[in-house]
């Protein structure tokens, strides 16, 4: 979530050193090789083949498989927008490139120690500008709303056209977050906000949070989300714009963001950080007193695990550590297929950029 970052993100640094160690050095699955570049992602496939990322106020183009970017402005000079590094973007079956992030120029976080709640004025704009001739020039900018964003996570495109992406609203009295997607059904021209998901709770990081959104086979989406409970909660929609059937996951996770991709073999992959280090039973909880959040909860992102399911996230495979990096924040990942199963996995936090095959994690 962006806030810590600039507030709070030593604290954590510091709880995590004193807690389990000095920073140690990263190791890699033995069959995870390097990308070329730090790029970071999400990125999405041209017509022609090429590579099309974005970063803050530029388009990147690669014609050699991420080892060289060409960059080009998304924005016109002047203008007041740039992008988060927690965003999404999506290239549709129509060839319209759609990118959902928060506007860094606009951030404004007045978040009060005293009440745990934010002051007004607090805002971090999510925002939408798309792209009809491959990422060359952009338009239709649009702010869909103006409070605090705490994350964009992931777009996808339904069978049936419509585009969805999860995006968040900090919520007050008390402070804390809620998740609601955006969709489109005129390929990001126009959007229409779901209903909000509050599940309660104080704190900054504290609430409903950083949810990741995929299609089902039987045509519902599904939404996997952050929370402060050890366990993702999940949430189904038939459209993207109404959610209702609701609870926990028996995915035990730690307080930050899982990814689920679809991908081309009809598996569900998911990764995200488990609530403790691969064979320990426990982790050293952050919050409980209203400031992060209402419940002590485990922060550990020492490690990056993925798992697959062969029927749409009812059973899935042991979990994989892909990175660890004990007393690290290995976090925020993205997923991109580059050609039906071979994988690049990048991460906001920690800096993880490699590619592995889909086979090589499976069981």
């Amino acid at each position: 979530m962006r806030m810590i970052f600039m507030s709070v993100g030593l604290i954590i640094l510091l709880f995590a050193v004193g807690a389990v160690g000095a920073e140690e050095s990263l190791w890699l699955h033995p069959k995870c090789g390097s990308l070329p570049s730090g790029t970071l992602g999400p990125f999405v496939t041209l017509g022609d083949g090429a590579i099309l990322a974005v970063h803050d106020t530029v388009a990147m183009v690669s014609r050699d498989e991420g080892a060289t970017w060409q960059v080009s402005p998304i924005f016109t000079q002047g203008e007041q927008v740039s992008l988060s590094t927690e965003r999404a973007l999506l290239r549709t079956s129509a060839g319209v490139i759609i990118a959902a992030f928060m506007n860094m120029r606009a951030e404004d976080w007045r978040w009060n120690s005293e009440t745990h709640d934010a002051d007004p004025g607090t805002r971090l704009p999510c925002c939408v500008i798309r792209s009809l001739d491959e990422g060359k020039t952009w338009q239709d900018f649009q702010t869909l709303h103006e409070e605090w964003t705490g994350a964009v996570r992931n777009m996808i495109q339904t069978r049936d056209g419509r585009v969805v992406f999860t995006s968040m609203r900090l919520l007050n009295r008390p402070g804390r977050h809620s998740v609601l997607t955006y969709s489109s059904t005129d390929d990001g021209l126009t959007w229409k906000p779901s209903n909000v998901i509050d599940l309660g709770g104080n704190g900054h990081h504290d609430g409903a949070t950083e949810a990741t959104v995929e299609e089902l086979r039987d045509g519902r989406l599904w939404k996997l989300i952050r929370t402060n409970l050890g366990v993702f909660w999940e949430a189904f929609s038939d459209d993207g714009v109404y959610w209702r059937t609701m609870g926990l996951t028996s995915i035990q996770a730690s307080s930050a963001p899982g990814l689920l991709k679809r991908l081309q073999s009809g598996r569900l992959l998911l990764v995200w950080n488990r609530p403790f280090p691969e064979g320990k039973t426990g982790y050293p909880l952050t919050g409980g007193d209203c400031e992060w959040s209402e419940t002590p909860v485990s922060n550990h992102r020492g490690e990056v695990s993925v798992a697959f399911s062969e029927d749409d996230g009812k059973t899935w495979t042991a979990p994989v550590v892909i990175a660890r990096q004990p007393g690290a924040s290995l976090a925020y990942p993205y997923v991109y297929e580059r050609k039906p199963g071979d994988l690049w996995i990048t991460t906001m936090q920690g800096g993880i950029r490699v590619k592995v095959a889909e086979a090589d994690l499976l069981p």
